[in-house]
Protein backbone atom coordinates (compact mmCIF):
# COMPACT_ATOMS: atom_id res chain seq x y z
CA UNK A 1 0.00 0.00 0.00
CA UNK A 2 1.31 3.45 -0.95
CA UNK A 3 2.12 5.60 2.08
CA UNK A 4 -0.87 7.75 2.96
CA UNK A 5 -3.24 5.81 0.66
CA UNK A 6 -6.57 6.11 2.45
CA UNK A 7 -9.08 3.26 2.32
CA UNK A 8 -12.18 5.02 3.64
CA UNK A 9 -13.82 8.45 3.64
CA UNK A 10 -13.96 10.31 7.00
CA UNK A 11 -17.33 11.25 8.51
CA UNK A 12 -17.34 14.43 10.64
CA UNK A 13 -20.12 15.91 12.77
CA UNK A 14 -20.26 19.66 12.07
CA UNK A 15 -23.17 20.57 14.37
CA UNK A 16 -21.14 23.35 16.07
CA UNK A 17 -20.78 25.10 12.69
CA UNK A 18 -24.51 24.91 11.98
CA UNK A 19 -25.17 26.52 15.37
CA UNK A 20 -23.27 29.65 14.29
CA UNK A 21 -20.42 31.51 15.90
CA UNK A 22 -16.69 31.05 15.37
CA UNK A 23 -15.64 27.49 14.45
CA UNK A 24 -14.27 25.58 17.45
CA UNK A 25 -10.56 25.02 16.94
CA UNK A 26 -10.63 21.21 17.56
CA UNK A 27 -13.30 20.81 14.86
CA UNK A 28 -11.43 23.16 12.52
CA UNK A 29 -8.26 21.14 12.95
CA UNK A 30 -10.14 17.85 12.39
CA UNK A 31 -11.63 19.18 9.14
CA UNK A 32 -8.28 20.53 7.97
CA UNK A 33 -6.54 17.23 8.70
CA UNK A 34 -9.17 15.32 6.69
CA UNK A 35 -8.77 17.74 3.77
CA UNK A 36 -4.98 17.30 3.92
CA UNK A 37 -4.94 13.54 4.23
CA UNK A 38 -7.89 12.58 1.98
CA UNK A 39 -9.38 15.66 0.31
CA UNK A 40 -12.86 14.13 0.64
CA UNK A 41 -15.16 13.77 3.65
CA UNK A 42 -18.79 13.39 4.68
CA UNK A 43 -20.39 15.88 7.05
CA UNK A 44 -23.46 15.25 9.20
CA UNK A 45 -25.62 17.62 11.27
CA UNK A 46 -24.86 20.34 8.72
CA UNK A 47 -28.13 22.24 9.18
CA UNK A 48 -29.80 21.63 5.78
CA UNK A 49 -33.54 21.10 6.23
CA UNK A 50 -34.76 17.62 5.17
CA UNK A 51 -37.86 19.10 3.55
CA UNK A 52 -35.75 21.41 1.38
CA UNK A 53 -33.59 18.46 0.35
CA UNK A 54 -36.62 16.36 -0.58
CA UNK A 55 -38.31 19.19 -2.49
CA UNK A 56 -35.14 19.88 -4.47
CA UNK A 57 -34.69 16.28 -5.56
CA UNK A 58 -38.36 16.04 -6.47
CA UNK A 59 -37.95 19.17 -8.62
CA UNK A 60 -34.99 17.53 -10.37
CA UNK A 61 -36.99 14.40 -11.14
CA UNK A 62 -39.78 16.53 -12.58
CA UNK A 63 -37.43 18.62 -14.68
CA UNK A 64 -35.39 15.76 -16.13
CA UNK A 65 -38.57 13.83 -17.04
CA UNK A 66 -39.85 16.76 -19.15
CA UNK A 67 -39.92 16.42 -22.95
CA UNK A 68 -36.72 17.56 -24.64
CA UNK A 69 -38.45 20.52 -26.28
CA UNK A 70 -39.32 21.89 -22.83
CA UNK A 71 -35.81 21.51 -21.47
CA UNK A 72 -34.39 23.12 -24.59
CA UNK A 73 -36.04 26.40 -23.61
CA UNK A 74 -33.09 26.89 -21.23
CA UNK A 75 -30.41 25.14 -23.32
CA UNK A 76 -26.91 26.13 -22.20
CA UNK A 77 -25.93 26.88 -25.80
CA UNK A 78 -28.31 29.87 -25.64
CA UNK A 79 -26.33 31.43 -22.79
CA UNK A 80 -23.01 33.17 -23.41
CA UNK A 81 -22.58 32.92 -19.62
CA UNK A 82 -22.66 29.09 -19.72
CA UNK A 83 -25.86 28.65 -17.70
CA UNK A 84 -28.85 26.39 -18.15
CA UNK A 85 -29.61 22.83 -19.22
CA UNK A 86 -27.31 20.58 -21.19
CA UNK A 87 -28.13 17.16 -22.68
CA UNK A 88 -26.14 13.96 -22.25
CA UNK A 89 -22.58 14.14 -23.51
CA UNK A 90 -22.37 17.95 -23.73
CA UNK A 91 -19.68 18.41 -21.08
CA UNK A 92 -16.24 16.94 -21.72
CA UNK A 93 -13.80 15.87 -19.02
CA UNK A 94 -10.29 15.25 -20.36
CA UNK A 95 -11.62 15.07 -23.93
CA UNK A 96 -14.17 12.41 -22.98
CA UNK A 97 -17.94 13.04 -22.86
CA UNK A 98 -19.71 12.78 -19.50
CA UNK A 99 -22.86 10.65 -19.58
CA UNK A 100 -25.14 12.96 -17.63
CA UNK A 101 -27.53 15.85 -18.19
CA UNK A 102 -27.59 18.82 -15.86
CA UNK A 103 -28.65 22.37 -15.11
CA UNK A 104 -25.98 24.91 -14.17
CA UNK A 105 -26.97 27.93 -12.05
CA UNK A 106 -24.27 30.46 -11.14
CA UNK A 107 -24.46 33.42 -8.81
CA UNK A 108 -26.24 36.16 -10.74
CA UNK A 109 -24.51 39.50 -11.36
CA UNK A 110 -25.08 42.20 -14.01
CA UNK A 111 -23.66 41.02 -17.36
CA UNK A 112 -20.59 42.67 -18.83
CA UNK A 113 -20.16 43.50 -22.54
CA UNK A 114 -19.44 40.57 -24.82
CA UNK A 115 -15.92 41.87 -25.53
CA UNK A 116 -15.05 42.87 -21.94
CA UNK A 117 -11.49 42.35 -20.76
CA UNK A 118 -10.26 40.39 -18.94
CA UNK A 119 -12.31 37.83 -20.81
CA UNK A 120 -13.36 35.86 -17.75
CA UNK A 121 -15.73 38.71 -16.79
CA UNK A 122 -17.96 37.42 -19.61
CA UNK A 123 -18.99 34.67 -17.20
CA UNK A 124 -21.04 37.16 -15.16
CA UNK A 125 -24.72 37.32 -16.06
CA UNK A 126 -28.22 35.88 -15.52
CA UNK A 127 -29.35 32.28 -15.18
CA UNK A 128 -32.01 30.68 -17.35
CA UNK A 129 -35.27 29.54 -15.73
CA UNK A 130 -38.28 27.60 -16.94
CA UNK A 131 -41.65 29.39 -16.78
CA UNK A 132 -44.08 28.46 -14.01
CA UNK A 133 -46.50 26.73 -16.38
CA UNK A 134 -43.79 24.17 -17.21
CA UNK A 135 -42.03 23.79 -13.84
CA UNK A 136 -43.66 25.74 -11.02
CA UNK A 137 -41.26 27.18 -8.46
CA UNK A 138 -38.15 26.29 -10.45
CA UNK A 139 -36.30 29.57 -9.85
CA UNK A 140 -37.31 30.15 -6.21
CA UNK A 141 -36.58 26.60 -5.07
CA UNK A 142 -33.27 26.47 -6.94
CA UNK A 143 -32.17 29.71 -5.28
CA UNK A 144 -33.21 28.51 -1.80
CA UNK A 145 -31.24 25.31 -2.28
CA UNK A 146 -28.19 27.18 -3.60
CA UNK A 147 -28.27 29.56 -0.65
CA UNK A 148 -28.52 26.68 1.84
CA UNK A 149 -25.58 24.77 0.36
CA UNK A 150 -23.64 28.00 0.04
CA UNK A 151 -24.13 28.65 3.74
CA UNK A 152 -22.69 25.23 4.60
CA UNK A 153 -19.75 25.84 2.27
CA UNK A 154 -19.00 29.27 3.77
CA UNK A 155 -18.97 27.87 7.32
CA UNK A 156 -16.72 25.00 6.31
CA UNK A 157 -14.31 27.32 4.51
CA UNK A 158 -14.16 29.54 7.59
CA UNK A 159 -13.30 26.45 9.64
CA UNK A 160 -10.54 25.51 7.20
CA UNK A 161 -9.15 29.05 7.41
CA UNK A 162 -9.07 28.62 11.20
CA UNK A 163 -7.40 25.21 10.87
CA UNK A 164 -4.75 26.81 8.65
CA UNK A 165 -4.09 29.45 11.30
CA UNK A 166 -5.53 32.36 9.28
CA UNK A 167 -7.78 35.16 10.62
CA UNK A 168 -11.43 35.40 9.44
CA UNK A 169 -10.94 38.94 8.06
CA UNK A 170 -8.36 37.53 5.61
CA UNK A 171 -11.07 35.22 4.23
CA UNK A 172 -13.60 38.04 3.90
CA UNK A 173 -11.14 40.18 1.94
CA UNK A 174 -10.28 37.26 -0.31
CA UNK A 175 -13.92 36.42 -1.19
CA UNK A 176 -14.46 39.94 -2.58
CA UNK A 177 -17.60 41.83 -3.61
CA UNK A 178 -18.97 39.63 -6.45
CA UNK A 179 -18.48 36.00 -5.37
CA UNK A 180 -19.22 33.44 -8.07
CA UNK A 181 -20.50 30.03 -7.03
CA UNK A 182 -22.09 27.28 -9.11
CA UNK A 183 -24.96 24.95 -8.24
CA UNK A 184 -25.44 21.91 -10.47
CA UNK A 185 -28.61 19.81 -10.67
CA UNK A 186 -27.57 16.49 -12.21
CA UNK A 187 -29.28 13.42 -13.69
CA UNK A 188 -27.22 10.35 -14.51
CA UNK A 189 -28.66 7.42 -16.45
CA UNK A 190 -27.11 4.05 -15.70
CA UNK A 191 -23.52 4.32 -16.93
CA UNK A 192 -22.88 2.47 -20.22
CA UNK A 193 -19.98 -0.02 -20.29
CA UNK A 194 -16.62 1.68 -20.78
CA UNK A 195 -17.99 5.16 -20.04
CA UNK A 196 -18.48 7.34 -16.95
CA UNK A 197 -21.27 9.56 -15.68
CA UNK A 198 -18.45 12.02 -15.12
CA UNK A 199 -14.90 11.03 -15.96
CA UNK A 200 -12.01 11.19 -13.49
CA UNK A 201 -11.20 14.79 -12.65
CA UNK A 202 -10.35 17.41 -10.03
CA UNK A 203 -12.83 20.14 -9.17
CA UNK A 204 -11.82 23.58 -10.38
CA UNK A 205 -12.73 25.90 -7.53
CA UNK A 206 -12.39 25.94 -3.77
CA UNK A 207 -14.93 23.90 -1.86
CA UNK A 208 -17.61 21.54 -3.18
CA UNK A 209 -20.72 20.43 -1.31
CA UNK A 210 -22.59 17.48 -2.85
CA UNK A 211 -25.96 15.91 -2.05
CA UNK A 212 -25.93 12.42 -3.60
CA UNK A 213 -29.63 11.60 -3.38
CA UNK A 214 -29.20 8.12 -1.90
CA UNK A 215 -27.82 6.33 -4.98
CA UNK A 216 -24.19 5.08 -5.05
CA UNK A 217 -21.74 5.71 -7.86
CA UNK A 218 -19.31 8.37 -6.63
CA UNK A 219 -15.75 7.08 -6.35
CA UNK A 220 -12.54 8.70 -5.08
CA UNK A 221 -9.02 7.72 -6.15
CA UNK A 222 -6.41 7.28 -3.43
CA UNK A 223 -2.66 7.81 -3.90
CA UNK A 224 -2.21 4.10 -4.68
CA UNK A 225 -4.50 4.48 -7.70
CA UNK A 226 -7.37 2.53 -6.13
CA UNK A 227 -10.98 3.69 -6.50
CA UNK A 228 -12.77 3.98 -3.16
CA UNK A 229 -16.58 4.06 -3.08
CA UNK A 230 -18.03 7.03 -1.21
CA UNK A 231 -20.47 5.48 1.29
CA UNK A 232 -24.11 6.46 1.63
CA UNK A 233 -24.55 7.92 5.11
CA UNK A 234 -28.13 9.08 5.82
CA UNK A 235 -28.42 12.84 6.16
CA UNK A 236 -24.83 13.49 5.07
CA UNK A 237 -23.29 15.79 2.50
CA UNK A 238 -20.08 15.07 0.61
CA UNK A 239 -17.35 17.71 0.86
CA UNK A 240 -14.25 17.95 -1.32
CA UNK A 241 -11.71 20.55 -2.39
CA UNK A 242 -10.82 22.14 -5.71
CA UNK A 243 -7.56 23.02 -7.42
CA UNK A 244 -7.78 26.71 -6.53
CA UNK A 245 -7.51 26.00 -2.82
CA UNK A 246 -4.86 23.35 -3.47
CA UNK A 247 -2.75 25.96 -5.28
CA UNK A 248 -3.18 28.60 -2.59
CA UNK A 249 -2.12 26.19 0.17
CA UNK A 250 0.96 25.02 -1.72
CA UNK A 251 -0.62 21.55 -2.12
CA UNK A 252 -1.21 21.12 1.62
CA UNK A 253 -4.94 20.76 0.95
CA UNK A 254 -5.51 18.49 -2.04
CA UNK A 255 -8.00 18.22 -4.89
CA UNK A 256 -8.58 14.47 -5.01
CA UNK A 257 -9.48 12.70 -8.30
CA UNK A 258 -13.04 11.40 -8.44
CA UNK A 259 -15.56 10.04 -10.92
CA UNK A 260 -19.12 8.70 -11.15
CA UNK A 261 -19.95 5.23 -12.46
CA UNK A 262 -23.46 4.11 -11.55
CA UNK A 263 -25.33 0.90 -12.26
CA UNK A 264 -28.67 2.69 -11.77
CA UNK A 265 -30.29 6.01 -12.56
CA UNK A 266 -28.88 8.64 -10.21
CA UNK A 267 -29.64 12.22 -9.16
CA UNK A 268 -27.22 14.55 -7.40
CA UNK A 269 -26.76 18.26 -6.72
CA UNK A 270 -23.47 19.98 -6.09
CA UNK A 271 -22.52 23.49 -4.95
CA UNK A 272 -19.11 24.79 -5.99
CA UNK A 273 -18.29 27.70 -3.70
CA UNK A 274 -16.12 30.48 -5.08
CA UNK A 275 -14.92 34.08 -4.57
CA UNK A 276 -15.02 37.02 -6.98
CA UNK A 277 -13.54 36.32 -10.40
CA UNK A 278 -10.68 38.75 -9.87
CA UNK A 279 -9.62 37.01 -6.62
CA UNK A 280 -5.88 36.36 -6.85
CA UNK A 281 -4.79 32.77 -6.34
CA UNK A 282 -1.69 33.85 -4.44
CA UNK A 283 -0.11 31.58 -1.82
CA UNK A 284 -1.70 31.95 1.59
CA UNK A 285 0.55 33.19 4.43
CA UNK A 286 0.84 29.80 6.14
CA UNK A 287 3.20 28.73 8.88
CA UNK A 288 6.32 26.86 7.79
CA UNK A 289 5.00 23.55 9.14
CA UNK A 290 2.48 23.30 6.27
CA UNK A 291 5.17 23.54 3.58
CA UNK A 292 7.29 21.07 5.54
CA UNK A 293 4.39 18.58 5.54
CA UNK A 294 4.04 18.92 1.76
CA UNK A 295 7.77 18.42 1.23
CA UNK A 296 7.64 15.25 3.33
CA UNK A 297 4.85 13.70 1.21
CA UNK A 298 5.46 12.71 -2.41
CA UNK A 299 1.70 12.58 -2.95
CA UNK A 300 1.28 16.22 -1.96
CA UNK A 301 4.50 17.56 -3.45
CA UNK A 302 3.74 16.02 -6.86
CA UNK A 303 -0.02 16.71 -6.99
CA UNK A 304 -0.85 18.00 -10.48
CA UNK A 305 -3.65 20.08 -11.97
CA UNK A 306 -6.19 19.50 -14.72
CA UNK A 307 -4.68 20.19 -18.14
CA UNK A 308 -5.96 23.15 -20.16
CA UNK A 309 -7.58 22.56 -23.55
CA UNK A 310 -4.41 23.33 -25.51
CA UNK A 311 -2.35 21.12 -23.16
CA UNK A 312 -4.70 18.18 -23.71
CA UNK A 313 -4.37 18.69 -27.45
CA UNK A 314 -0.57 18.70 -27.03
CA UNK A 315 -0.64 15.40 -25.14
CA UNK A 316 -0.27 16.60 -21.54
CA UNK A 317 -1.71 14.05 -19.09
CA UNK A 318 -5.24 14.53 -17.72
CA UNK A 319 -4.10 15.86 -14.34
CA UNK A 320 -0.43 16.56 -15.01
CA UNK A 321 -0.44 20.27 -15.81
CA UNK A 322 2.05 22.55 -14.08
CA UNK A 323 0.28 25.72 -15.26
CA UNK A 324 -1.04 27.93 -12.44
CA UNK A 325 -3.61 30.64 -13.27
CA UNK A 326 -3.27 33.98 -11.52
CA UNK A 327 -6.96 34.53 -10.72
CA UNK A 328 -10.09 32.51 -10.00
CA UNK A 329 -11.64 33.91 -13.19
CA UNK A 330 -8.76 32.62 -15.30
CA UNK A 331 -9.10 29.22 -13.64
CA UNK A 332 -12.83 29.14 -14.51
CA UNK A 333 -12.23 30.24 -18.10
CA UNK A 334 -9.76 27.38 -18.51
CA UNK A 335 -12.44 25.01 -17.18
CA UNK A 336 -15.08 26.22 -19.65
CA UNK A 337 -12.64 26.11 -22.57
CA UNK A 338 -11.69 22.55 -21.66
CA UNK A 339 -15.17 21.26 -20.82
CA UNK A 340 -17.42 23.13 -23.30
CA UNK A 341 -15.32 23.80 -26.42
CA UNK A 342 -18.32 23.92 -28.78
CA UNK A 343 -20.23 26.45 -26.64
CA UNK A 344 -17.12 28.60 -26.18
CA UNK A 345 -16.51 28.51 -29.94
CA UNK A 346 -20.17 29.31 -30.65
CA UNK A 347 -20.17 32.49 -28.56
CA UNK A 348 -16.55 33.65 -28.65
CA UNK A 349 -14.88 32.01 -31.63
CA UNK A 350 -12.22 29.37 -32.05
CA UNK A 351 -9.44 31.89 -31.59
CA UNK A 352 -10.63 32.70 -28.09
CA UNK A 353 -11.51 29.16 -26.99
CA UNK A 354 -8.05 28.05 -26.00
CA UNK A 355 -6.66 31.45 -25.16
CA UNK A 356 -6.02 32.86 -21.73
CA UNK A 357 -8.54 35.68 -21.25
Amino acid sequence: MTAGAFESIPVIDVAPLAAGGPPPRPLAEELTAACHEVGFLLVVNHGIDDDLHSATFEMMRRFFSLPTECKEQIHKRSSRHFRGWEPLGTEYTNNRPDIREQIDCWTEWPPRPRDVEPGYLRLLGPNQWLPADILAGHEALSNRWSAALGGVAARLLEALWTGLGLPPDHLRRFIGHEPMSLTKFIHYPATPPGAAGVNAHHDTGFLTILATGGTPGLQVQNPAGQWIDVPLVPGSLVVNLGESLQAMTGNYLVATPHRVISTAERYASGHFYGPSLEAALDPLPLAARFAEAVAASAHHANAGFMARREELQAGVGDMASDYRPGTYGEQLWNYFSRSYPEIVDHHYGVARAGARP
